[in-house]
């Protein structure tokens, strides 16, 4: 029996749709990736470098652009070869699958998203010195799921970005300058003015601490054996050896300017008072 020649090239009927859906899956496949990769892609990457975003944003950023132009290339490629049916089960199916995953890493899709906010947001960079429950460190490396702290006992802490965005972080060199704080206790019997003269005067004698803003002393507690003279002042460019290093310096030449002046840095007495009964027992006899 013979097939039925169809036009000038003698395709059966079947044979004939089945070559229009493939050309047409491919024209619409091809098409798409090629519009995608020229220009939806570039424009993208060009997006987020008007952003100033972070490097591995910028990376993450063109990669999920490169898998939108993948899906919707078969999409399309689907609808115009006239699968749309085949499309949409897919579709449902892969809907399911994304979710059961979503349900099984919903920590690590947290921390993820955590970490390009990290990123975008930038409340802390590599190399600040940062602290945040009860912790604290320098950040030596920002990923995508966790950020990277060395502490100052030369300990790596991984901690996970999720942690990081959903808690208070204080970072004390955001700024270009940082006050600091100290309150010196002094005797009751001693001269409050001359001991806030001496507090200012060694501020004024340190070379890192600010003249602009200059330091200030207010009179902040009266304790069960010192009042309390807190000192604040301001250093330029604060980094976490810096911290450490002003403020004893700082804090030692006061002691000692406070030692010649005759004047008392208190500690707390205590007088223990009390009488004691002796009682003597005295047993019968047996």
């Amino acid at each position: 029996m013979m097939i039925p020649l169809i036009g000038s090239v003698g395709l059966s009927p079947v044979l004939t749709s089945a070559l229009v859906s493939v050309l047409l899956f491919l024209a619409g496949f091809v098409g798409v990736l090629i519009l995608g990769r020229v220009a939806f892609v570039p424009a993208t990457r060009r997006v987020l470098n008007a952003r100033g975003f972070d490097r591995a944003v910028r990376s993450l950023g063109t990669s999920v652009a490169n898998a939108v132009v993948w899906v919707a290339a078969v999409a399309i490629a689907f609808t115009m070869a006239g699968y749309g049916a085949f499309l949409s089960a897919f579709a449902v199916f892969g809907g399911a699958i994304a979710l059961a995953i979503g349900f099984a890493a919903q920590d690590l899709l947290g921390n993820f998203v955590a970490g390009i906010f990290i990123l975008k947001d930038k409340p802390f960079e590599v190399g600040d010195w940062i602290e945040w429950s009860g912790n604290s460190g320098r950040v030596e490396d920002i990923d995508l799921r966790v950020s990277r702290i060395r502490t100052f006992d030369n300990e790596r802490i991984t901690v996970p970005n999720g942690d990081l965005a959903n808690d208070a972080v204080t970072n004390p060199v955001a700024y270009e300058t940082l006050r600091q704080k100290f309150v010196f206790g002094i005797g009751y019997d001693d001269d409050i003015e001359r001991a806030t003269d001496i507090i200012v005067e060694k501020a004024a004698a340190h070379e890192d601490i600010l003249d602009d803003p200059g330091v200030s002393v207010r009179l902040v507690e009266l304790g069960d054996s010192a009042v309390g003279l807190q000192s604040r002042w301001w250093i330029e460019d604060p980094d976490r050896g810096d911290f450490v290093r002003v403020r004893s310096e700082y804090v030692t030449a006061v002691k000692e300017a406070f030692d010649e002046a005759g004047i008392d840095l208190p500690y707390v007495h205590r007088q223990l008072t009390g009488s004691v009964e002796m009682v003597e027992s005295v047993s019968g006899d047996e």
